[in-house]
């Protein structure tokens, strides 16, 4: 595919069909996606290829009280999971609570998935320079997420699709013995490919003038 229509093209695929993603596209698709860049080029990454159904099952099922948890959020008219203002909802009991909605049900279903990554960075390697900040730090993603969206562009251009989540992270202890990942390897994204059982070509963004100033954050929006 030509770039830039790849670019408008890829979406976040949650439904596929039965279709199968065969090893050597999955090997083709990550041997291009390598080449993102990060932190020191130290390459941080491991990706872990789940096909057992079991496995995929036990991964979905741990995304569930992260789920229940953005509903509750919603449902008081918050902005789930955000880390700036305190939130109103007991946590510990919207977990568990099985009456909250599921609004991504492809985490109930995600044995049936064809195949699912899950992603990790070894943050002994990451620079992770707002380390020191009295905030969430963002900046070790820097280093592993642009080769998550790497797959993410190449499985488009293989014709199949997927989705970067991140609701595995909040298991991510539980994540980390399932797997045989390491304390120090933490757990970025879980990210399922298939073939979407519809392709979407006209997505919905808010324009460059509305994110992009002059000079400063109150500057002119930036025009062509």
């Amino acid at each position: 595919m030509e770039l830039y229509d790849t670019l408008r093209t890829t979406f976040a695929a949650r439904r596929f069909t039965d279709d199968e993603v065969p090893d050597e596209v999955l090997h083709r698709i990550l041997d291009h996606a390598r080449f993102a860049p990060s932190g020191g080029n130290r390459q941080g990454w491991k990706v872990i290829v789940v096909r057992e159904p079991a496995t995929k099952k036990q991964l979905g099922e741990l995304c569930l009280p992260a789920l229940r948890i953005a509903a509750a959020q919603t449902e008081a008219g918050e902005v789930y999971w955000q880390t700036v203002t305190p939130t109103s909802v007991d946590i510990e009991a919207a977990a568990v609570d099985e009456d909250l909605p599921i609004f991504v049900k492809m985490f109930k279903y995600l044995d049936q998935v064809p195949v699912v990554l899950v992603v990790a960075v070894d943050l002994g390697v990451v620079a992770s320079m707002d380390q020191h900040l009295d905030r969430i730090g963002v900046v070790s993603g820097g280093s592993v997420y642009p080769m998550v969206w790497n797959i993410l562009l190449g499985a488009r251009n293989e014709g199949f699709g997927g989705s970067l989540t991140t609701l595995i992270a909040s298991a991510e202890p539980e994540v980390q013995e399932m797997l045989g990942l390491q304390p120090h390897e933490a757990v970025a994204a879980l990210v399922p490919i298939g073939k979407p059982v519809k392709q979407l070509t006209k997505l919905s963004r808010k324009p460059v003038e509305e994110f992009v100033f002059r000079e400063r954050a109150d500057g002119e929006p930036f025009t062509g």
